[in-house]
C-alpha cells in the first residue's frame, strides 16, 4: 500500500514500472485525471480502479501481466471474445416524425 499526493503521480508510476513486475495494480482515486494517467503510464496487466483487486474470473476475464508477472497477456478460453459481444438490433419508427426521412439523415456534432 503506498500513499501518495498528486505532485509524486509520475514519479510513483515511475517506482511502479522500474519494479519489473506488473500483475495487478489497485488505485483509489475520485480525481480522474490521475485514473487516467496512472491506467496509461503503468506497464500493469490487470487494473483496479475504485474497488478490490481480486475477483477475476478465471477463463472469463482476461488476466496475465507484464514484465516478470504472469505470464503475458492472455485470454479467457476458446470463446472469450463473444462474451464480450453484444449483438442488439435497433428499430427507428419514421411514421413517429411524421414519414419525415430526411430527419434520419441530418446528424449534428
Amino acid at each position: 500500500v503506498v500513499s501518495y499526493n498528486s505532485n509524486e503521480i509520475k514519479k510513483l508510476c515511475e517506482e511502479i514500472n522500474n519494479l519489473g513486475f506488473g500483475l495487478t495494480l489497485g488505485i483509489h482515486s475520485r480525481i480522474d485525471q490521475v485514473i487516467n494517467y496512472v491506467t496509461k503510464v503503468c506497464n500493469i496487466g490487470n487494473i483496479y480502479v475504485n474497488r478490490n483487486i481480486v475477483g477475476a474470473v478465471v477463463g472469463v476475464q482476461p488476466f496475465g501481466g507484464q514484465g516478470l508477472s504472469g505470464t503475458g497477456p492472455k485470454a479467457g478460453g476458446p470463446h472469450y471474445l463473444s462474451r464480450l459481444c453484444h449483438e442488439h438490433s435497433v428499430s427507428n419508427n419514421t411514421t413517429a416524425m411524421g414519414g419525415n426521412a430526411s430527419l434520419l439523415t441530418s446528424i449534428s456534432d
